[in-house]
């Protein structure tokens, strides 16, 4: 027979402190951001991690060490300040504490704690920062792919409503429409996959020549599709396309909905903060129309990722599209319409209801920590930053006559491209020189398409990516194109 108290916890549980000490050098060597990229050694970390899983473990020191030998020197390029490929960056400092304090002292949204009353502290902060609609109910996310899936959940309940059916309880029943740019992010069609209305839902509107969704072309194709049986369920408007950064004009958007009677949901995923950029404010005006409006903490505010946010007006259609039940295990264990004496005599606000976690961890902390330690004012600076750099871009490319501007600039995203009468392949080109940045590894923009043009597409958006990483990508392109031709 086994000897039960043979069987001791080998795990380190009260040694925090100390184990984090040894790991700070490796923190430190990190935030240098003087490693080269992970491939360059690949062969040498996979080799040292490729291992059978251990009967004997080697304790927590030992595992520290090759976190700090082999792992973090071979992490992502994304922390780079001059990583401009995509809309994640690293986290500020303030960023990964709140996240470790979360972490330590409170590991699920349960319970009438200070983390979980953070939550609504931190959405109403929000709220208020971004100047959004009063009386919506928010609720964080593991980011902009559930965001947005919470927000056409509710509008897909409210649609159907209309038409006396319950969706959430008997499945959708009839075909439906989601009335949406291709520059609309992918999590939108996926959303509409999710819930059921199928990709097929997504209707495709036309752009303008700044690549914003058309109020004509808008108003044309809801008129068109009244002939059908298709419900219409949503319309669905860029505050900041990933693609491009272009604001849809959502006022008249925000109105066209109102006028047919249809749900209007904005991703603002990126592009929200942009509100805040005196230069740009006035393109936000709409969203006092919206019925549900999302945002990324874990973009442009520095949070770690996983931190998205959706704001719902009819909280209703939220609850009944998300809520769980009742469990037994939860409903025996919490009081009601007693007294509260202890932090787990309830759950707490029921944010489990509003969205699909159950299980989460303290994400309003962290967001409450990041505007705390520098305000608004704060997060203004940084966005009015960004904004410069991309019109820094654009200035600089329409001076050049070997740089061609794809489009102009609404928030931080700069589209460009290096032109020469020589060359008959532009695109490829251009391919060559975004693969000689990656390789070079100091400026990483991405690329995109605009026009059929393949162009070079920063994305300044890091509260580490400060003024001269605007000038330096673009020298570097000429740099690079002139060794090329």
């Amino acid at each position: 027979m086994f000897d039960i108290l043979m069987f001791e916890e080998k795990a380190e549980c009260n040694h925090l402190p100390e184990l984090l000490q040894q790991l700070s050098s490796a923190i430190e060597q990190c935030q240098r951001f003087e490693q080269p990229d992970a491939m360059s050694t690949v062969d040498s970390w996979t080799t040292a991690l490729n291992r059978p899983v251990p009967t004997q473990g080697i304790g927590a020191k030992q595992v520290i060490s090759e976190l700090g030998l082999h792992v973090m020197p071979n992490g992502s390029q994304l922390a780079k300040p001059g990583c401009t490929s995509y809309i994640t960056t690293a986290a500020t400092d303030m960023g990964s504490i709140a996240t470790l304090a979360g972490i330590v002292a409170s590991p699920q949204r349960v319970g009438m704690t200070a983390f979980n009353h953070l939550e609504e502290v931190a959405l109403n902060w929000l709220t208020e920062m971004f100047d959004l609609p009063k009386g919506m109910q928010g609720v964080f996310s593991s980011g902009g792919s559930t965001a947005n899936l919470i927000g056409l959940g509710a509008a897909r309940q409210s649609a159907f409503e209309k038409v006396g059916l319950d969706p959430a309880n008997d499945g959708v029943q009839r075909a439906c429409k989601v009335y949406a740019t291709e520059h609309s992010h992918h999590t939108i069609h996926r959303a509409a996959a999710v819930l059921g209305m199928g990709r097929k839902a997504m209707v495709h509107v036309p752009v303008d020549n700044m690549m914003r969704l058309s109020p004509r072309e808008l108003k044309r194709l809801l008129i068109e599709d009244k002939k059908s049986d298709a419900l219409p369920v949503a319309i669905v408007a860029n505050a900041g396309s990933t693609n491009t950064g272009s604001i849809d004009p959502l006022q008249e958007i925000g109105e066209i909905a109102r006028e047919h009677n249809i749900w209007f949901h904005v991703d603002g995923a990126y592009g929200l903060p942009g509100t805040l950029d005196p230069q740009v404010h006035e393109l936000y005006k709409g969203l006092a129309l919206a019925d549900s409006i999302t945002v990324d903490a874990h973009k442009w505010l520095g949070a770690p990722v996983g931190i998205g946010a959706t704001f719902v007006r009819d909280v209703q259609a939220q609850y009944k599209t998300f809520n769980q039940g009742e469990a037994a295990y939860l409903e025996t264990t919490t009081v009601k319409n007693e007294h509260i004496e202890n932090s787990m005599d309830t759950i707490g606000f029921p944010y489990h209801d509003l969205g699909v976690e159950l299980s989460a961890p303290a994400r309003g902390a962290i967001v409450w920590a990041l505007i705390r330690e520098i305000g608004v004012e704060g997060m203004k600076a940084r966005v009015c930053r960004h904004n410069a750099m991309a019109r820094r871009v654009a200035e600089r490319v329409e001076k050049h006559p070997h740089l061609e501007l794809a489009l102009k600039p609404t928030l931080s995203v700069c589209c460009f491209r290096y032109v020469n009468e020589k060359v008959d392949d532009l695109n490829g080109l251009n391919k060559k020189i975004h693969r000689q940045l990656m390789k070079n590894g100091v400026n990483i923009p991405s690329t995109t398409m605009v026009d059929n043009k393949l162009v070079i597409r920063p994305c300044f958006l890091g509260a580490r990516t400060d003024w001269h990483h605007a000038d330096d990508l673009v020298n570097e392109v000429l740099e690079i194109a002139q060794a090329l031709i």
